[in-house]
This record gives C-alpha cells, sequence and structure tokens, in this order.
C-alpha cells in the first residue's frame, strides 16, 4: 500500500494514536510490542470467531494468523480480537439451541463496539458456524469501512461403511433407533465416523450456504469460502486476503458499495440454485435491513421461482460441500447463473473485479455431476418456496427439491415446544398424513427461533420424511429435508393464528399455490382470538429476555436493529 500524506490523513485510525494528546494511547499499545512504525501504518482488526467448542470454528486462529501474516506483508498493523459463537450442531435439541440466533446480534454488537472503539481503517472477520457469519457481515455493514468477512470452510466429508456423510445422518440415525430400524452399535458407528476434525457442516447446509451467500454479495472473495477447511489452499488464501484489505483501505472499497440490492438479488439465486438452507432467507433479509435496502421475502420468492435448481447437494441431493469445491466451486455457479441470465454480473466484489469478471475464470471439472447443466436442472425452480394464507399471513418459507408432495391435508399435532414435539416423535406417536405444528419457537416466543433439525432428522430416520409435513414459528437446520415449513410469521407469542390450532385441525398445503390454510372459517379463527391469551415469556432477565423485547419478526431477518421494517414495502 502506498503511503502517501493524503492517504495517512484519511485512515480513521489517526483519532486513535496520533498528535500529542494522543501519548497515553500510544503507550498502551507499546505495552503490546507495538512500536511506532507500526502505529503509523494503518490498523487492520481481526474479529475471530474462534472457540474450542465444537469443530466449525476450531481452526480459525491458524486462519487468523496467516491473514495477520498477509495484513504485515503489504503494510498494515493487524490487531486481533474476539467473539462469541455457537455451536447449532452440539446444542440442537436443547434450550441451548435458543441461543444460536440470538448470538448473531451479539457478535454483530460486539464487533461493532470494538471496531467503533478503536477506529480500525479496516476490518477483516472470521467465520465459519451457522450465525457467525451473517453475525460478522452485518456488523461490517453498520460500519462501513473496508471490510471482508472470511468463511472457515467445509469440514471434510465423514465415512460410514464406505459413503460419504455428514452430520446430518447422525440426527437421521437417532429416529432410525427410536423406531428399532437400527442398533446402538450402528447409530455409534455412524456417530463415530460422521464429523472427522475442523470445519463447518458439510453439506449445502448453512454454513456452507452463508459462506456462497457471501462471495455472491461481494464481500468475501470469489473461490476463497469453498475452500474446505483443512486444505493448504485456505492458509495460502488467508495470505491473500490480509493483503487485500490493504488494498480496499487504499481505494476506500466500502461494504455500502458492495452490499446492495442487485447483490442480494444475486445471493438469493444462488441459495436458490444450489438447494441451500431456508436460513439463507433470514439472514438476507437481515442484511437489507442493516443496510435499509428494500428487500421482502415476495422478492425472495420471485427470484427463487425463476432460478432453476442446479447443485446436486445434501441434505436433497448427493454431494457434500468438497465435492463441489472440487467440481469447480461457486465460481462455476455463478458462471452457470450468469451464462442463464439469472444474476446481474455487473456487481462489484472486494477483490474489485466484478462478479462476471469472477465467474469467467471458473474451471470446471470434466465429468462432475454436482453442478448440472442449465438444460439439465434439477428442478426449473430454486429450492426456496415462500408461502401465505390463513395460517402464515405475512409469510413463511419452506426448502423442497422438487421430489416431496406438491399437495398435503393433514390433521394438526399441536406442540407448544420443540422439545415436547420430539418427545412424542421419540414414542413413535406422529404418524403418516400428520402435520407436526411445534409453536411458541418464533423470534419473541422461543426466543430465538431453535432449529427443528432432531425432530425432521428423527422423523425421516423413522420413514415418515416423505408422509408427515411440518409447520413451525421457529426455523430450520440447513439439513432438513422434506415439506417442512418454518419462519411463521406473525409467531404465536404475539398473536399469529399458527397458536390459535387445536388438536386435529385439518391443515391444507399447496406448494404450487404458495398457500398454507387451516380449513375454519373466518368466525370460528375470530371466536379462537378472543379466548386466546399469550403465555408467560420463558425468561424475565438477561440477554434472551432483552432479545424478546428487541425482535423483529421472521419475515424482517428477525433484527433488533431498530431500522427493521422502514423498508417493507
Amino acid at each position: 500500500m502506498a503511503d502517501t500524506p493524503e492517504i495517512r490523513e484519511a485512515l480513521r485510525s489517526r483519532t486513535l494514536v496520533e498528535g500529542v494528546d494522543r501519548a497515553a494511547a500510544r503507550a498502551m499499545f507499546k505495552a503490546i510490542g507495538l512500536t511506532d512504525e507500526d502505529l503509523a501504518k494503518p490498523i487492520i482488526g481481526i474479529a475471530n470467531t474462534w472457540i474450542e467448542i465444537g469443530p466449525c470454528n476450531f481452526h480459525l486462529r491458524r486462519l487468523a494468523a496467516k491473514v495477520k501474516e498477509g495484513v504485515r506483508r503489504a503494510g498494515g498493523t493487524p490487531l486481533e480480537f474476539n467473539t462469541v459463537s455457537i455451536s447449532d450442531g452440539i446444542t440442537m435439541g436443547t434450550d441451548g439451541m435458543k441461543a444460536s440466533l440470538i448470538s448473531r446480534e451479539v457478535i454483530a454488537d460486539s464487533i461493532e463496539l470494538v471496531s467503533r472503539g478503536n477506529y480500525f481503517d479496516g476490518i477483516i472477520t472470521l467465520a465459519a458456524c451457522d450465525k457467525t457469519m451473517p453475525g460478522t457481515i452485518m456488523s461490517l455493514i453498520r460500519m462501513d469501512v473496508p471490510g471482508i468477512m472470511i468463511y472457515g470452510g467445509s469440514i471434510a466429508a465423514g465415512s460410514y461403511r464406505g459413503k460419504d456423510v455428514t452430520v446430518q445422518e447422525v440426527f437421521e440415525y437417532i429416529g432410525a433407533y427410536t423406531a428399532g430400524k437400527i442398533t446402538a452399535e450402528e447409530l455409534k458407528e455412524m456417530e463415530d465416523g460422521a464429523c472427522p476434525g475442523p470445519g463447518a457442516c458439510g453439506g449445502q447446509f448453512t454454513a456452507n450456504t452463508m459462506g456462497m451467500v457471501a462471495e455472491f454479495l461481494g464481500i468475501c472473495p470469489m473461490g476463497v469460502a469453498d475452500i474446505p477447511a483443512m486444505d493448504d489452499d485456505k492458509d495460502r488464501a488467508m495470505v491473500d486476503v490480509g493483503e487485500l484489505i490493504m488494498r480496499m483501505v487504499r481505494d476506500d472499497l466500502r461494504p455500502s458499495k458492495l452490499i446492495t440490492r442487485a447483490a442480494l438479488d444475486n445471493s438469493i439465486a444462488a441459495v436458490a440454485a444450489s438447494g441451500g438452507s431456508t436460513n439463507g432467507v433470514l439472514h438476507t433479509l437481515a442484511f437489507a435491513r442493516e443496510a435499509g435496502i428494500p428487500f421482502t421475502i415476495d422478492d425472495i420468492e420471485a427470484i427463487s421461482k425463476r432460478t432453476p435448481l442446479l447443485c446436486d447437494l445434501k441434505p436433497t441431493g448427493k454431494y457434500v460441500a468438497v465435492d463441489m469445491h472440487l467440481a469447480g466451486g461457486n465460481r462455476l455457479l455463478a458462471k452457470r447463473l450468469l451464462d442463464g441470465g439469472f444474476i446481474d454480473g455487473s456487481t462489484p466484489t472486494c477483490t474489485g473485479r466484478t462478479l462476471g469478471q469472477e465467474a469467467a475464470s471458473a474451471h470446471e471439472t470434466p465429468g462432475q455431476e454436482v453442478v448440472r447443466p442449465l438444460d439439465n436442472p434439477i428442478n426449473a425452480n430454486g429450492g426456496l418456496h415462500i408461502l401465505k394464507g390463513n395460517l402464515a399471513p405475512n409469510g413463511c418459507v419452506v426448502k423442497l427439491k422438487g421430489t416431496e408432495p406438491m399437495t398435503f391435508r393433514g390433521r394438526a399435532r399441536v406442540f407448544d415446544s420443540e422439545i415436547a414435539s420430539f418427545e412424542a416423535v421419540k414414542r413413535n406417536e406422529i404418524a403418516a398424513g400428520d402435520v407436526v405444528v411445534i409453536r411458541y419457537e418464533g423470534p419473541t416466543g422461543g426466543p430465538g427461533m431453535q432449529e427443528m433439525l432432531q425432530v425432521t432428522a428423527a422423523l425421516a430416520g423413522q420413514g415418515l420424511g416423505g408422509s408427515v409435513a411440518m409447520l413451525t414459528d421457529g426455523r430450520f437446520s440447513g439439513a432438513t429435508r422434506g415439506l417442512m415449513i418454518g419462519h411463521v410469521a406473525p409467531e404465536a407469542m404475539v398473536g399469529g393464528p399458527i397458536g390459535l390450532l387445536r388438536e386435529g385441525d385439518i391443515i391444507t398445503i399447496d406448494v404450487e399455490a404458495r398457500s398454507v390454510n387451516v380449513e375454519l372459517s373466518d368466525a370460528e379463527l375470530a371466536a379462537r382470538r378472543a379466548e386466546w391469551k399469550a403465555p408467560a415469556p420463558h425468561y424475565i432477565s438477561g440477554v434472551f429476555a432483552k432479545y424478546a423485547r428487541l425482535v423483529a419478526q421472521a419475515d424482517d431477518g428477525a433484527v433488533t436493529n431498530s431500522k427493521a421494517g422502514l423498508v417493507r414495502s
């Protein structure tokens, strides 16, 4: 980076370290080994979500060291700090899972606090598991200084009797065991082989979905996110990222220049085309709310409906994230979508090149079967579907491959918590034709929108994945498959109609019509509403209670930012 008086004067960090009155600050920095020469350089914040709890973020200290090497090589001074993370896979099925989505806001808040307090000239965030990536991107949008989000990468495929597996299969084997279909020894064998080392869950689940979203948004360099966690190329890429942030500081390339409406459209097209997680809906809405960009679930529906499903990835498909990388990676998908006219190639990225220019350098591995050609899609529609009706006036979301039932009519089996529903599943009380309703698990009611993977995977493991449906104001893991409908808005806790359902009510789902309804008259629903009373909150103090007081509904991204809802059309 060229060292000129003009560039030095423009650096935000000069407020913190330059001038006679900042001598005390410089003294404190010198106590940790920095020199006058270090403090004269651009100061780059390195926000790390490393934790020792679970594989997803376990390796990020290694990657942070490489990033800092690149920053120093390019003439900057890196300062690393840490924030929190919650492992979804570990907390799943317990009340601890409520902490996951709440952690997204805490991550964004904490990085914003440290960054505002320390006047960083640029920021690199290292993230890996489900909520660390959107949380770090939200913080970059808020700060609007040159910034990059780096995804730590996918875990290697696990192995079970010669087959590639992920943690998804462990959850499904739990259900198979409760149904008497496998032995305890088989479940243990799957448990022992599914997760072979550091990295995020290996299908097109939420982590890999959000890594892809970051590349299509332009906030992560194209070709970096899909490099697996323990691949040597990941370390080399981190050094390059450290050098890249210095160019971005020089050019004043900020998130507001990258994360635009067109970039959001591109990112949702990628989620739809890859069969990505429904959490991609929640998080892209959150980005839009943070940035003040008009963007709604109706826009997401329109994008997905016109975008073909091209990637044969777990949980609905055959391949894992490492296979996607070997096939040609996110760049190959970008080229496919650009060739078909499904994305805007003119959007800028943090590399200084446009998305179209990045896609042009894609290399497709001969014979690969992970990313289908445009003339042979898995489905003509993308994987995301937004449904509305008298049970979800403001919408809800389901992820489908196209092989699932497009219509469903069944009796409601009503549970007021995810844990209660799982107990019923373990007792084999759910039958074909049932619609499992899990409510009071929304942003306010949970609080925090628990993911229902333990329930959905257990149902699949029992052989009911294609013969039951689910409806919840909570969320689903990216590993969920089947006719599982989440993010129902408004949620039960704030008076949404899902809270009016009773055991045995008949629910109808029509995917083609994008509708979900209960067969009750308006008069009957009004009578039930008059009798309804919100239950007492689960938490009356602490961070969970604070979140419940502030959070928006799922169709607004479940954000706590005060701007939420102001841009809705």
